[in-house]
């Protein structure tokens, strides 16, 4: 990623410039309210942008702190939002790294995500099975429940995620 696009933390200030980038990319898909309560109900989310000077942010994500039944601290990815001009360029990939950055001095153990497994595979995901999503899923998304390892824990997270509010509802987690 270029340094024409750096990476900042979001301000609530940024959510006119959000709603508008999650509606470009996102047509079918009304994903701010989400990320509305996310930014206001949730304290240490890493929540970051890669913004333009011209354009203002072209990138977005969150990346949601979560419990476990298990000793380590795990953690959600979720929303990703790249414009569509934008998309292709790393900006993704670039933002998922940064909040690696992060979570890692956050002591966080293990990042889920429920998402495309040809994007994530191709940065190290893979399937999860230890940690189970808060909601079941459709049998055709079991593949999409991946995780990605930080740093090096003694065991590995297990049990049931548990988010915070924002992200318990059963629709965020159907088709």
């Amino acid at each position: 990623m270029s340094t024409a696009h750096p990476i900042r933390m979001t301000t609530l200030s940024d959510l006119p410039a959000l709603e508008t980038l999650y509606a470009s990319a996102f047509p079918d898909e009304d994903l701010m309210p989400l990320v509305r309560r996310l930014l206001t109900e949730v304290p240490d989310i890493v929540s970051l942008v890669a913004e333009s000077a011209v354009e203002g942010p072209t990138a977005h994500i969150a990346i949601t702190p979560c419990l476990t039944e298990g000793p380590h601290h795990a953690a959600l990815l979720g929303p990703l939002c790249v414009a569509p001009a934008h998309q292709r360029q790393g900006r993704g990939a670039a933002l998922i790294r940064a909040g690696i950055e992060r979570l890692d001095a956050e002591r966080v153990k293990c990042l889920l995500v429920l998402g495309d497994p040809a994007y994530y595979g191709r940065l190290g995901f893979q399937p999860e099975t230890r940690v189970a999503p808060p909601f079941p899923l459709p049998e055709e998304w079991r593949g999409a429940w991946q995780s990605l390892p930080i740093g090096t824990p003694a065991e590995p997270a297990a049990g049931t995620l548990r988010p915070p509010p924002p992200w318990m509802s059963a629709a965020l987690w159907a088709p």
